[in-house]
This record gives structure tokens, C-alpha cells and sequence, in this order.
């Protein structure tokens, strides 16, 4: 018999493919303009300093390969936001890991989407506020299925792409990441020990945009399962 006072809401988890057991979800980290041509797109430059911000959990909308999820068009918001991105799942944590012992600690990937209300989150940024509110929404963080490390390919040099209703928006390569898989973890477990169950959205390359009700959006990128997800 349960003693807390409501009921324990379930685990979230995402699917792994070739294997029956799902991978349990504790934290979502997310790294803010991580590609050079989107910092700039978005008005900056350079290789600034990395930058993080998170998402809760049950944020994820958890889409089965083949699947299409279907992502509710959010409140309060008229700019609704793609952003597709590489997620590093983690699966043994740290904290104070070094880039050299880095990679160690991934257990998998999977194509992520980051969306995000950019109105809220640019009023946000003009009061000198927290994004949450453009960020951490209800299933602003579709995911597909991870992919064990050893299976997902060359995902270093891995083509990232994605289709609104077809056409290309967003295509590069995850080598053009500012600050790369290894250097990501290690300057997130500085601030934060990382636990297994820790999601890692690695930032998003140029050509983000808006999307409305009726869009189809497809993330790709090479090795993994292709992430769909229908607004509506």
C-alpha cells in the first residue's frame, strides 16, 4: 500500500531499440545555441562559453519507431518552434568527468525535438528572465527511439536534418557542434552530477522556424530512427 498522498506519478521512459527494457528518464539537460550558424541566426557569434537549461521529464512526448506522434499546438503562444536536435542518453553518471573519459558514460542516442514558444521565450529574454516558460512545456520534447552507443554508427560525423511537411529546414552535420558530445558532458557534470537516466539535448543547427497545426515534421539523423511528429 502506497503511503504518499496521491498516487506516484509513473517513471517516464523511452524505448531502446533491439531491446525489451526502456530507459528510464531523470533529468533533461539542454545546451542553448550549440552550432555556430544557428548562434548566429539567433543573434550571436563565436564560441561562447556553453550554456544550459532543462526541460522536466514529463515534457518528453515518447514517439515509438515508425510511430507518429502527435504534439498538441501550445498555449499562449503564436511562434511555436522547431529544433532538431541529438540527444545523448546517459548511462553511467559522474560528476567532474573528463572530456578523455566522457563518451564512457553514454549509453545511446536519439533524435529529439527542443520546441519552443520563441515569443514567450524572447519576451523572456527582454525582462532578463528565466526561459521555462518558452522551454518547459507541456510535450516540448518529442524523442524518439535511443539507440545503443555501439549500434548508432559514426554519430560524431552524423548527418542531422529536418522535414516540415517534406521540405528540408534544418540540415548539417553534428561535427559542426560548438562544443562537442565528450566536451558537453564534461562541462555539464562541473555543475551537476550527472545519473544514469539523463537526457542531453546537444543543441540544434540554422534554419529553425515555425510551425502550425497540421505540420508534419520529420528529425533525421544518420544511424538513428527518424523522429515524426504531427502538430495539431
Amino acid at each position: 500500500m502506497s503511503n504518499t498522498v496521491f498516487p506516484t506519478p509513473p517513471v517516464v521512459s523511452v524505448p531502446v531499440r533491439g531491446r525489451a527494457e526502456r530507459f528510464p528518464v531523470r533529468r533533461i539537460y539542454c545546451v542553448g545555441r550549440n552550432y555556430e550558424e544557428h548562434a548566429k541566426e539567433m543573434g550571436h557569434s563565436g564560441r561562447e562559453a556553453p550554456f544550459f537549461f532543462m526541460k522536466p521529464a514529463d515534457a518528453l512526448l515518447v514517439v515509438d519507431a515508425g510511430k507518429t506522434g502527435r504534439m498538441p499546438y501550445p498555449s499562449l503562444t503564436s511562434n511555436l518552434h522547431y529544433e532538431v536536435e541529438l540527444v545523448a542518453a546517459i548511462g553511467t553518471g559522474g560528476k567532474n568527468i573528463a572530456v578523455e573519459a566522457a563518451m564512457k558514460h553514454v549509453f545511446g542516442y536519439a533524435v529529439g525535438l527542443d520546441m519552443t514558444r520563441r515569443d514567450l521565450q524572447a519576451d523572456m529574454k527582454k525582462q532578463g528572465r528565466p526561459w521555462d516558460i518558452g522551454k518547459g512545456f507541456d510535450d516540448s520534447a518529442p524523442i524518439g527511439p535511443i539507440v545503443p552507443a555501439a549500434a548508432a554508427g559514426d554519430i560524431a560525423n552524423a548527418a542531422i536534418a529536418l522535414d516540415v511537411n517534406g521540405i528540408t529546414k534544418q540540415n548539417s552535420t553534428v561535427t559542426k557542434l560548438i562544443w562537442n558530445i565528450a566536451e558537453t558532458i564534461a562541462h555539464l557534470s562541473t555543475a551537476w552530477t550527472l545519473q544514469p537516466g539523463d537526457l542531453i539535448y546537444t543543441g540544434t543547427p540554422e534554419g529553425v522556424g515555425a510551425v502550425v497545426a497540421g505540420d508534419l515534421m520529420q528529425g533525421r539523423i544518420a544511424g538513428l530512427d527518424p523522429l515524426l511528429v504531427q502538430v495539431v
